[in-house]
């Protein structure tokens, strides 16, 4: 059932994300935003545990890039599109809730906005994390997922690799979703996403 939901929303998936973490950067300037040392950052493989049962997200906590947020629940709008928190709450990180749960089989996708109301977004320094660093999501059964980064990507939103995201994986994954690179003043969007993946190998 959850392959067949993640065939039927991917599509959709891909311009909501493009669509939804747009930033709101201040003029005058470059208005640019973050960038990685690399387009694709990728680190020593990790020893995975299995995935736990589902239990929905309470909060994430990156003790590496200072950045920690509750998490909430957010699905589709009408038109499809990945709904995501307004840009006057830059601060606050969603869980897409039609996908896996975080800690359970598959790839649960958190989003956060790199900017909003003239200030940083919880995943401002995204492009900061390095394979190795952890990420903490807080469950409401009480167990903390630990999942480790393995790698990091900015890609063209127009190439945005919906499959890798989104596509069914056996084990407990991650994907952490901002914009990033240069901005578009004319459409008021970043060009590219910057993408941390991540897999879970301890439970607190």
């Amino acid at each position: 059932m959850r392959r067949r939901l993640l065939a039927l929303v991917a599509p959709a998936l891909a311009v909501s994300v493009l669509a939804g973490c747009s930033g709101e950067a201040p003029a005058p300037g470059p208005n640019d935003g973050p960038t990685l040392s690399a387009p694709q950052i990728v680190g020593a493989p990790v020893t995975p545990i299995p995935p736990l049962a589902a239990a929905s997200p309470v909060d994430l906590r990156i003790d590496a890039i200072n950045a920690s947020s509750s998490l909430v629940p957010l699905g589709l709008n009408a038109d499809q599109t990945i709904t995501v928190p307004p840009l006057d709450q830059p601060l606050q990180a969603s869980w897409y809730r039609l996908g896996p749960t975080p800690g359970a089989a598959g790839p649960a996708v958190i989003l956060g906005h790199v900017n909003g109301n003239g200030q940083d977004g919880i995943f401002a320094r995204l492009h900061e994390l390095k394979p190795g660093d952890q990420v903490k999501v807080s469950r409401q059964d009480g167990k903390t997922a630990v999942f480790t980064v393995t790698k990091l990507e900015q890609i063209p939103k127009n190439a945005f690799p919906t499959q890798a995201i989104y596509g069914d994986v056996p084990g407990a994954e991650l994907r952490l979703i901002t914009c990033g690179g240069s901005f578009d003043k004319a459409r008021r969007s970043y060009h590219d996403n910057i993408i941390a993946f991540a897999a879970l190998t301890s439970v607190a």
